[in-house]
C-alpha cells in the first residue's frame, strides 16, 4: 500500500523546476534546485540538460534519473501539495 498517490506526470521545466501531476489531482511546479546542493548520486544533475532526463519510476512512485538518483515520493507529494494548496 501506497503512503502518497501516485506520480503519474513528471514534465522537467526550466531552473531545475518540475511540473509533477499526482493520481489524486494535486499538480504544481516544484523547484528542485535544492538537490543541486548534495554531492554523490545527485551530482550530475548540475547539468541541465542531464536534470532533463528525469522519468517517472513506477515502480517507486517518483522522479527518477538515468544513474538511479531519486527523490522520497512523500518529500514530492508534499511540497507539490503546499504548492497547490497555496494557490
Amino acid at each position: 500500500m501506497r503512503s502518497v498517490p501516485l506520480l503519474i506526470e513528471a514534465v522537467p521545466e526550466d531552473r531545475y523546476r518540475v511540473t509533477l501531476r499526482f493520481e489524486d489531482g494535486v499538480s504544481a511546479r516544484v523547484d528542485l534546485s535544492y538537490l543541486l546542493e548534495y554531492g554523490g548520486v545527485f551530482a550530475p544533475l548540475r547539468e541541465p540538460d542531464y536534470f532533463r532526463k528525469l522519468r517517472v519510476d513506477a515502480d517507486s512512485g517518483t522522479i527518477a534519473w538515468p544513474n538511479n538518483a531519486d527523490i522520497a515520493p512523500e518529500t514530492l507529494y508534499a511540497r507539490a501539495s503546499a504548492l497547490s494548496a497555496a494557490g
